[in-house]
């Protein structure tokens, strides 16, 4: 994949991601952008993409024909070679960084889907196994179920007094 153009890469990693190609990805994205905020990210970040790879193509020709074989550049020329190849560069890091935004925005896409997962039993019986062991609240009769801990309360103990 090394001769892909990042937009092509990031096309193949949010259709991988998502499970549908971009076009239609890219409809779902404009018309319900609340329902999956994650994925109008993406597109968002793949339309500033088409620009910086549009930009890559143009500075890549330009650099082609001013350095194209049997061609001796003017001294004039070799200002526009430099910057040239300044912009190139450019455009291509911006590809780069917008490429790996799009990774970044999959990647927390996976966390989510895999927070939202059911806990594994053995946290839901250790919070079981918690719950049964929380103090019973004054007046709550023993065949009451006790109410659920919660996190960094402390109980005070009866103890001697200075």
């Amino acid at each position: 994949m090394s001769d892909a153009t990042a937009l092509e890469q990031a096309d193949a990693m949010i259709e991988k991601a998502w499970g549908c190609p971009i076009d239609v990805l890219e409809t779902l994205a404009v018309r319900r952008p609340v329902e999956d905020p994650l994925l109008r990210s993406a597109m968002h970040i793949r339309s500033s993409l088409v620009v910086s790879n549009n930009a890559v193509a143009v500075h890549q020709d330009r650099l082609h024909a001013l350095t194209r074989p049997g061609h001796v550049p003017a001294c004039y020329d070799l200002e526009r070679i430099t910057n040239s190849a300044v912009d190139l560069r450019v455009a291509q890091t911006e590809s780069r960084t917008a490429l790996q935004a799009i990774s970044h925005v999959i990647e927390a896409r996976e966390a989510v889907v895999t927070a939202d997962r059911a806990p594994s039993p053995s946290l839901a019986q250790a919070a079981v196994a918690r719950s049964a062991h929380a103090p019973r609240a004054l007046g709550q009769p023993p065949d009451q179920p006790a109410p659920s801990a919660t996190v960094g309360t402390t109980v005070a103990l009866p103890g001697p007094r200075r």
